[in-house]
C-alpha cells in the first residue's frame, strides 16, 4: 500500500510541471491582449523617460514583446532557405539579433508617439489548430483606424507571433523582398546586409508611414 502511495505521489509530483505549463501557456487572444496591455501600461508609466532615453524603451519593448516573438523562425523566413543554407550559425545569430533590435526600434519608433488614442482588440478565432490570426484596429491621431494581423503559430506548445500585417502591408514579406533586393545590390554579401539591416527596416517602417498617409487622404 505505501509503495503504490509513494508510485502515485512520484507521477502526481512529475505531473504538476506539465500541468503548470499548460495553466501558463495563455490563448493566442490573451497573449497578445495581455502583452498589448502590459506594453500601454509601461509606455504610459514610462514615456517621458523613453522619449529622452529611446534605448532604454528598446530594451523595455524587447523585455515586454521580445518572448511573445517567433524571431528564430522569422530571421529564416526573411532570410529564405536560398540564403539561410548557406548562412553560418554565426550568421544566422547575428542576423536574429539585428533583426530583433531593428524590430524593437520599428515598433518603438512608432509607439512614442502613441498618444492612447485607442487599440482594440478583435474577439478570438480558431485557435484549435497550430496557426492563427489576431486582428486588432490602431486609431491613429488623425483619428483613421489602422488594421493590425498578428500571425501565431504554436511552438513546443505556445504561441509565438511569426508575422504582421499593418495596414494591409504584409511585414513579413516586405522584409523578405528587402533581403533579397540587398543582398542583390550588396553583390550577395551576406555579412555586409547582416550589419545593414537597420537600414532596411527603416526602408520598412517608410514604407507603411506612406501607406498611413495614403489612407488619411
Amino acid at each position: 500500500m505505501i509503495s503504490t502511495l509513494r508510485r502515485g505521489l512520484l507521477v502526481l509530483l512529475a505531473a504538476v510541471p506539465l500541468m503548470a505549463n499548460a495553466v501558463a501557456a495563455p490563448s493566442a487572444h490573451d497573449l497578445v491582449q495581455d502583452t498589448t496591455t502590459r506594453l500601454l501600461a509601461d509606455l504610459a508609466a514610462n514615456k517621458a523617460k523613453y522619449k529622452q532615453d529611446p534605448n532604454e524603451f528598446y530594451n523595455a519593448l524587447n523585455g515586454i514583446v521580445g518572448p511573445v516573438v517567433d524571431a528564430e523562425g522569422i530571421s529564416r523566413s526573411i532570410m529564405t532557405v536560398k540564403y539561410s543554407r548557406k548562412a553560418s550559425p554565426e550568421q544566422m545569430q547575428r542576423f536574429q539579433e539585428n533583426f530583433k533590435r531593428s524590430l524593437m526600434q520599428f515598433y518603438g519608433n512608432a509607439l512614442l508617439e502613441y498618444n492612447n488614442q485607442g487599440i482594440t482588440v478583435s474577439p478570438a478565432k480558431d485557435e484549435s489548430g497550430n496557426r492563427t490570426s489576431v486582428d486588432m484596429q490602431v486609431k491613429g491621431s488623425s483619428g483613421s483606424i489602422y488594421p493590425v494581423s498578428y500571425t501565431l503559430e504554436k511552438i513546443n506548445g505556445e504561441w509565438k507571433v511569426r508575422n504582421v500585417i499593418i495596414n494591409g502591408i504584409n511585414i513579413g514579406k516586405l522584409f523578405r523582398d528587402q533581403f533579397q533586393d540587398s543582398m542583390q545590390r550588396n553583390g550577395n554579401d551576406l555579412d555586409k546586409v547582416i550589419n545593414n539591416w537597420a537600414g532596411e527596416v527603416a526602408k520598412a517602417k517608410e514604407t507603411t508611414e506612406q501607406a498611413a498617409e495614403k489612407q488619411t487622404q
